[in-house]
């Protein structure tokens, strides 16, 4: 997983989601990223927050993307570019 960030210009992170739990009204998710500083970032997520990713995720696009064998199978996907 890559993460760009307006306020870090071109820098780019690479890292990993490691956990999701449920902590009162949200869901957190843990990332850590390994590249090229180790944090540990958070986000909290509300019900309305998940419902907009379940939402996007039911573009044809994401839905060909998610159901393509191709994907389940491909250890090293080629970088996004510019994102």
């Amino acid at each position: 997983m890559y993460f760009r960030s307006t306020g870090l210009g071109k820098t780019q992170l690479a890292g990993k989601v490691v956990e999701m739990k449920r902590q009162g009204d949200f869901l957190i998710m843990h990332v850590d990223t390994i590249e090229p500083v180790k944090w540990r970032i958070r986000a909290a997520m509300s019900f309305r927050d998940l419902a907009t990713v379940m939402k996007e995720c039911g573009k044809a696009a994401i839905i060909s993307f998610l159901l393509s064998p191709k994907q389940w199978f491909n250890k090293s996907p080629n970088h996004p570019g510019d994102f």
